[in-house]
């Protein structure tokens, strides 16, 4: 395009003003599955009022969102479209091919933002970002910076690496969480042509390929949710079933990293590149839901729990290869090589929630409480302006600091760095944290289901119109968790009738709830407690005593070592407060880790000095005489590491 007046509106937007209704039910709600064993709660519902979460949100209000906009202005990405117009591309153009989408991810953060704030300078620059992408867009709805003009690739040119639906993937979602919080305008309508072009594109008579990296399923089935278009759902299932056929070519890395090698409905696990095969399997639920699916919806379950079982990391971590930042085999879960790509934790937190609100299984939504404390809140620092792409267990050499003024050009920052060049994770971070309140509750006739916990209040319209369970309840949650296991639902407003559901994490043995009747013990699991009326209150109790924890002995890497946790929190060792390196220390594995007055996590650990010599192999060493005293050290949270400046740092602790 060689304008900025931006083409007439060819689709009609009646399709979402026809629907007002069902908007407004949709209202502020990330997640819209038109059946469920659990109807999930939206931004609007749940209220986040500080505690760890409501901590991190406000960071994301005040630090993380500015940051990323910076970042993204100073980088080029949002100006690549202000090139477009002009029509100075290719010449002009900053970044990578997918550098498009960090810009949508920028609006659909900040559209749940708005939405749960009603900030109005940030809703003015939302508008503002979204008009300089609008006049982009060509007058048939195709949308890119990277392709299509003279001296560019032509379109869909490279669907392996070209990363068009991708992108457009990413702007729909953008889009949807603007109609959710907002209604329709500018931006909104721009998604809408968008997938309205990727339809006549690749519908059934088009093109048939699939992008390199799944994203746009997951877009185009919400996308059908908000406006009831089965075109868009007609066209995620393409997408869907045309993948593991081998429309993509052969690399290097195999088929698998696409996950081209094999039908969605006949692979038995996760595999490829852990964010593409997440992206995936999030899309495909939804797309099995949609459709009633069974047998998908049964395909994608099994996928992910045998990823669960076999090759998740303890803090919930997904990819063990820095070479296509991909899965390994069953058990290969190397604690210093992990890659546990921050995207890869969010793209599980996505597909655990849905397969959680479809069949009630606690096993995913502690994968999600396990994910977003260790991975998610991993990845920003302590002040929001850097950020962990990579998350492994254990760093060998202290790292460098950063330079907070230049982006790094490596995804594996021994620090967090101010921004990358490769910069997906800041920007799904952003978005994640802006919409976390999404994933607390959920609701259905019976009553309400609260699955993390965190201050704040939820609120839900239960049961049947004109039963005697029908209304609303309204909660009050108090709790300082994950540091203390005591959590307090205060009922303020309910029906005649009403289930309160609490889940009670794996780890939670001789957890105990208390509905008015005294403590009773509670297994892992869900708890399910008649409501108290209004005024009365259920206490629940979650042991989060400092606890040992070891690896299923097929996992090599780790064998003869003990990792600590306390309730969800996975913690580590750091040398700045070993005071040496930390692949000298040894725990006392006989005396439990304690917290210590204050709150510090504790573990009893001596120093072995390493031995030199010309080669390191040979007989059972004897024990040195120069060990160590035994000594009290403490240990840091893992989403807290690397915020002291450089330092070594490992999970996974030696007996000894």
């Amino acid at each position: 395009m060689t304008t900025d007046a931006r083409p007439a509106l060819e689709t009609p937007m009646s399709h979402l003003t026809d629907r007002t209704a069902d908007r407004a039910a949709q209202h502020g709600r990330p997640l819209v599955p038109s059946s469920a064993r659990w109807r999930p709660l939206g931004i609007d519902d749940v209220r986040l009022d500080g505690g760890f979460w409501g901590e991190l949100q406000e960071r994301n209000a005040t630090a993380m969102l500015d940051h990323t906009e910076r970042w993204i202005e100073r980088m080029g990405w949002s100006g690549n479209f202000d090139a477009a117009v002009a029509g100075t591309l290719p010449g002009a153009r900053r970044g990578r091919e997918f550098s498009d989408s960090e810009v949508y991810k920028l609006l659909e953060a900040m559209s749940w933002e708005v939405g749960r704030t009603g900030d109005a300078d940030l809703d003015r620059r939302l508008r503002a970002l979204a008009h300089r992408v609008a006049a982009a867009q060509e007058p048939d709805g195709y949308l890119s910076t990277m392709f299509g003009r003279p001296g560019q690739g032509a379109r869909w040119s490279d669907l392996e690496w070209g990363h068009e639906l991708y992108c457009i993937g990413h702007l729909i979602q953008a889009g949807v969480a603007r109609a959710r919080t907002h209604g329709d305008d500018e931006l909104v309508q721009v998604a809408v042509r968008a997938a309205d072009h990727v339809c006549a594109e690749f519908g059934p008579d088009g093109r048939q390929g699939v992008d390199g990296h799944p994203e746009i399923e997951v877009a185009l089935v919400e996308l059908y949710r908000l406006t009831g278009e089965r075109r868009y759902l007609d066209q995620a299932r393409l997408f869907v079933e045309r993948r593991g056929h081998g429309v993509l070519a052969d690399i290097e890395l195999g088929r698998s990293y696409f996950q081209d090698d094999e039908p969605v409905r006949e692979a038995t696990t996760l595999r490829g590149h852990a964010v593409r095969a997440l992206y995936l399997a999030a899309g495909a639920a939804d797309l099995a839901v949609e459709d009633g699916d069974d047998a998908l919806l049964d395909a994608v379950t099994g996928q992910v729990r045998s990823a669960l079982a076999r090759r998740t990391y303890l803090t919930g971590g997904m990819g063990a290869h820095h070479e296509g930042e991909s899965f390994g085999l069953d058990f290969e879960l190397p604690p210093d090589r992990a890659y546990a790509e921050t995207c890869a934790g969010i793209g599980s937190v996505m597909a655990n929630h849905r397969l959680l609100l479809q069949s009630g299984d606690a096993r995913h939504a502690d994968a999600v409480e396990r994910t977003l404390y260790n991975v998610l809140a991993a990845s920003p620092s302590a002040e929001g302006t850097a950020f962990f792409y990579t998350n492994p267990l254990q760093q060998r050499v202290p790292g460098e600091v950063p330079d907070p003024e230049v982006a790094s050009p490596r995804a594996s920052s021994s620090l967090r760095a101010p921004w990358f060049h490769v910069s997906c994770c800041p920007t799904n971070v952003t978005r994640t944290v802006a919409s976390l309140a999404a994933y607390v509750a959920s609701a259905d006739e019976a009553g309400v289901q609260l699955h993390q916990y965190a201050p704040g209040t939820v609120t839900a319209a239960v049961g049947e119109d004109g039963g005697d369970g029908a209304g609303t309840v309204r909660l009050r949650v108090e709790t300082a968790y994950p540091h203390e296991g005591r959590v307090l639902v205060h009922v303020e407003e309910a029906p005649a009738a009403w289930t309160l559901t609490l889940r009670v994490p794996a780890w939670a043995e001789g957890a105990t709830v208390d509905a008015g009747d005294g403590p009773q013990p509670v297994a892992p699991g869900y708890a399910a407690v008649d409501g108290p009326a209004a005024g009365g209150r259920v206490v629940l109790d979650l042991p989060v005593t400092p606890r040992f924890t070891v690896a299923d002995p097929r996992v090599d890497a780790v064998r003869g070592q003990v990792a600590v946790e306390a309730g969800p929190l996975v913690y580590a060792l750091e040398s700045v407060d070993l005071g040496e390196d930390v692949a000298l220390a040894r725990v006392d594995v006989d005396r439990a880790p304690e917290r210590a007055p204050g709150g510090a996590v504790t573990v009893r650990a001596r120093t072995v000095p390493a031995p030199e010599g010309d080669w390191p192999y040979g007989g059972p060493a004897p024990e040195p005489a120069a060990a160590g005293a035994a000594r009290d050290v403490p240990l840091v949270a893992y989403h807290a590491w690397g915020n002291r400046g450089p330092s070594t740092m490992r999970v996974w602790l030696p007996r000894g």
